[in-house]
């Protein structure tokens, strides 16, 4: 009886484990192209110079869209950069104070500037 016991609970947390690993959500969207690496500041400070070309940022997320995850920002200083994964992602997992590498391009947005993303990779 008790080698039943032990069979069936060892069933249930290989059962569990394997669950909790398909439903798992993906820590990577989109494909990376290896773009250049380029400095959130220099992003936010001079958008005009990576208008439009492809680079690839790094950075801690903060203030992930709370219904869907489909855009975050990445701070430097007191300044901040719009992360759209809305092409990508649309539905990311919520990952605040988590590190993320990102490719994309600078495009205007509502009078200033955000990073559309191509691939994000969260860490």
């Amino acid at each position: 009886m008790k080698k039943i016991l032990i069979a069936c609970a060892l069933f249930l947390v290989v059962g569990a484990v394997l669950i909790v690993r398909a439903v798992r959500m993906p820590s990577q969207f989109g494909t990376f192209t290896g773009a250049p690496q380029a400095e959130v500041a220099a992003l936010i400070a001079r958008p005009q110079d990576f208008l439009h070309k492809t680079v690839t940022i790094e950075g801690t997320v903060r203030e992930q869209c709370e219904a869907m995850g489909c855009f975050f920002f990445f701070h430097s200083g007191k300044s901040t950069l719009r992360i759209d994964l809305a092409q990508i992602a649309m539905n990311a997992p919520r990952n605040n104070g988590r590190l993320a590498l990102v490719e994309g391009q600078i495009v205007p947005y509502d009078r200033a500037y955000q990073f559309l993303a191509s691939a994000v990779k969260f860490e």
